[in-house]
């Protein structure tokens, strides 16, 4: 790994829990690539979303946001890290304009949210975090979010033949270190040979904690690439962390390589999810992509490739939970 004396390395010369890594690799206000770095999403960008790729998942998010408005009673939609701001032009036209919702963005990346001030105007409020939007909704809100949790920092586990090892960050190198007490998931519950790597998204569970006490009513769509918990890690013996750097995939040592330039993601564990959301939220469904859009969308376009089911139609799910507090 190159020497990035201007990454916030500990004063003391230690090491960085990849969790808190990751989240300077990707957050840090000066540094990070989402608080300065990311310059588009989309063709320009360092990667695309399904939502940059067409309008295929906007029709089909803006049908179940509809359908959802309308049993839940509630008149505002929140949608979680927006990037470019496109799937929410996208679900707020599809709506008739006499019955568009209040429309509610949660950005905490400065780049993007003017990129989506670009592309929305005055037709949405920004919010800093889930709570805040949720205040100003009354707590009565249906909430989406496409390809979201992959963007929050992971900690990243090796099985040893003694128990798990946690992975460490250092200017040039990496390490492992025995992890006596593990975070909660069912990661733990599976027996992983020896050597094997896995990821836990704890900062989202932590964020959700945090985040959803003022959530009264509404619905949560989640929409991202993972599996549940038996599906994770086919063939990734080394884990599924990665890097995108100019629409190049990297792993490996080359996804820590550039620190605050590339984006880092992790595919999501949705049987975690869920169990995560059941103290506030009920499960409706879960669902691959490619059987969503089937329910909600005209899958005869150009973009259908999204529907594919053994491409992103199969590559991502999408869970839909309601709020029962």
């Amino acid at each position: 790994m190159p020497d990035f004396s201007s990454f916030p390395w500990p004063v003391d010369g230690g090491a960085l829990r990849f969790d808190e890594f990751m989240a300077a690799a990707l957050y840090d206000p000066a540094l990070g690539y989402y608080g300065r770095r990311i310059r588009e999403v989309g063709r320009r960008g360092d990667f695309s979303t399904s939502a940059s790729l067409g309008g295929l998942l906007g029709e089909a998010v803006a049908a179940w946001a509809r359908g959802a408005m309308k049993s839940t009673g509630c008149r505002d939609l929140i949608e979680l890290g927006p990037g470019n701001g496109t799937l929410a032009r996208q679900v707020r036209e599809s709506f008739p304009w006499h019955r568009r919702p209040r429309l509610h963005l949660v950005e905490r990346s400065p780049a993007l949210r003017a990129i989506q001030q670009q592309t929305l105007g005055a037709k949405a409020s920004w919010h800093d975090s889930l709570t805040a939007a949720l205040a100003a909704c009354g707590g009565r809100a249906c909430v989406y979010s496409n390809e979201f949790v992959d963007a929050f920092p992971v900690r990243r586990f090796r099985r040893e033949p003694t128990g798990w090892a946690e992975q460490f960050v250092l200017p040039d190198a990496s390490l492992w270190r025995p992890c006596p007490s593990l975070p909660s998931s069912s990661i733990f519950e599976r027996d992983w040979p020896p050597g094997h790597v896995v990821e836990v998204h704890d900062s989202f569970h932590h964020w959700l904690r945090q985040n959803l006490a003022g959530w009264k009513s509404g619905r949560m769509l989640t929409i991202d690439y993972g599996d549940e918990i038996h599906g994770l890690y086919h063939r990734q013996p080394g884990g599924s962390l990665r890097a995108y750097f100019h629409h190049q995939c990297l792993t490996g040592p080359e996804a820590l390589a550039r620190p605050g330039h590339q984006d880092l993601t992790a595919d999501v564990n949705f049987t975690d999810l869920a169990r995560w959301l059941a103290p506030v939220a009920a499960r409706v469904s879960l669902k691959s992509q490619s059987a969503f859009l089937a329910d909600h969308a005209d899958n005869s376009g150009a973009d259908r490739f999204l529907a594919d089911p053994d491409g992103a139609g199969g590559a991502f799910l999408v869970l839909d939970m309601e709020c029962r507090l």
